[in-house]
């Protein structure tokens, strides 16, 4: 039932072309509506049209310079003999490499570790599958299949990296993959405690940055964090702590301000591919298949108190647990990953 358009490379996509106004991609896509934008018609921009799958983002005067078509509601983009979108991954990756190669063109990964052609302005991506359960219902996948970023010429050399695309969607923070997802076998995971609300393995909520690391006998890969908004003439601002990755051991520390306005410890990320092993009755959580992790949690709530309760991004917890079974990539597949939080902690996905 999905439409199907075709590329032309650094010109346009379908029935829409680079360099379209707001106004002429609504046209274009039979007068549909961007449900969800920010700066739309300001200059720098950009819109989701919900009926169609697809982004636009519009840089200086308004003009369209990048298209991404979602992997589940989005068109079936087509470039020459090679199905971009809603594929595996990993097939995608070798039809495009082989058309690259017939064509002289040379393929390179994107931070995503996914296959990125300057030359075509192409940069790929990947998303969960979701399908419907055998009672009707909406639920995720252990598997993965193909979006696409679709950008004009000036955007080509790094389409993620461009200003009008960082401010749709910034990956600056997100680690670097270098197109292989290995799996910490069982046997070599750390096995972790969780005791609800209080802690997870030697991590207890309201740890300093400090403790944290001192916890896991590891200095953070990683850190994020932010300057907190406001006007400009408030003068130097104090950088915030928002998280710490720390590799070695596969687990992200969230931070949030203390008592005394320092980071402390409110919630814990265990890595999918890496992490350790945590158990919830009899139930490991930790890089598995996520439907399993699913219907196990599913099954263990059936007709008690507590249920089950859904997070942002539609991870599966246990009502009053603070807990979510979230899912991480792995190649062509995913696998569950959780994070566990403090009661004050408020998810945000």
């Amino acid at each position: 039932m999905r439409v199907e358009w075709v590329l032309e490379p650094l010109v346009g996509v379908g029935p829409l072309r680079f360099g379209m106004h707001p106004d002429e991609v609504e046209v274009a896509l039979d007068g549909a509506v961007a449900h969800v934008s920010q700066g739309l018609g300001n200059g720098i921009g950009w819109g989701h049209y919900t009926d169609w799958g697809v982004t636009g983002v519009y840089g200086e005067g308004n003009g369209l310079v990048a298209v991404a078509v979602d992997a589940m509601d989005g068109p079936l983009v087509r470039l020459r003999d090679v199905g971009l979108v809603a594929r595996v991954p990993s097939e995608v990756c070798a039809d495009l490499r082989e058309l690259a190669l017939r064509e002289g063109v040379s393929v390179r990964l994107n931070r995503g570790g996914d296959p990125e052609i300057e030359a075509w302005g192409v940069s790929m991506g990947a998303s969960q599958e979701h399908g419907l359960s055998p009672e009707g219902y909406t639920r995720r996948l252990d598997t993965v299949i193909t979006s696409a970023l679709l950008v004009c010429p000036e955007l080509a050399a790094d389409p993620y990296g461009a200003e009008p695309v960082v401010n749709w969607w910034d990956v600056r923070d997100e680690p670097t993959n270098t197109g292989v997802w290995p799996v910490r076998a069982e046997q070599e995971r750390q096995q972790w405690e969780w005791s609800p609300l209080k802690s997870v393995g030697p991590l207890g909520f309201g740890m300093s940055p400090q403790e944290v690391a001192a916890a896991l006998c590891e200095e953070p890969a990683s850190r994020h964090g932010r300057f907190p908004l406001g006007p400009p003439w408030e003068g130097p601002a104090q950088w915030n702590l928002e998280a710490d990755r720390f590799d070695r051991v596969g687990v992200t520390a969230h931070y949030s301000g203390g008592h005394d306005g320092r980071p402390a410890l409110g919630a814990v990320t265990v890595h999918g591919r890496t992490g350790p092993q945590v158990d919830f009755a009899g139930i490991r959580l930790i890089g598995m298949s996520v439907t399993a992790v699913d219907t196990a949690l599913t099954r263990y709530t059936e007709g008690a108190d507590p249920g089950l309760v859904f997070g942002c991004a539609g991870d599966l917890g246990v009502d009053g647990l603070n807990m979510y079974v979230r899912a991480t990539r792995a190649g062509d597949a995913m696998v569950s990953e959780a994070r566990f939080c403090q009661a004050e902690w408020e998810d945000h996905g």
